[in-house]
């Protein structure tokens, strides 16, 4: 993690953009940090971001995870089990026309 001057942040915020993309700055004022720069290289990187600082994100996780805690979760194989059904389901099969 780099750390930079609000002075100097300012005088190269576009430098500072570009190098974001790699790490976090830190700029600090007065010697001590004032904020962090997160940069983003793709629009994945973008969303992951938005996922991991949505409060209603984070609740949902956490609900998950007490429900399993409290042995109220599915286990994968019945997931998996109902998926293929699922899959296998919708396939339509074609019969060759005769000519």
């Amino acid at each position: 993690m780099k750390k930079v001057a609000l002075a100097e942040f300012r005088d190269h915020l576009s430098q500072y953009l570009v190098e974001a993309e790699d790490e976090q700055i830190v700029v600090t004022k007065h010697g001590k940090p004032a904020g962090v720069l997160t940069g983003f290289a793709t629009d994945d990187d973008w969303f992951d971001f938005q996922l991991e600082n949505d409060p209603r994100f984070l609740k949902k996780i956490e609900e998950s995870r007490a429900s399993i805690r409290a042995s109220r979760g599915v286990p994968w194989e019945q997931v998996k089990k109902e998926d293929d059904k699922r899959t296998s389901a919708s396939r339509i099969r074609r019969v060759p026309r005769r000519s």
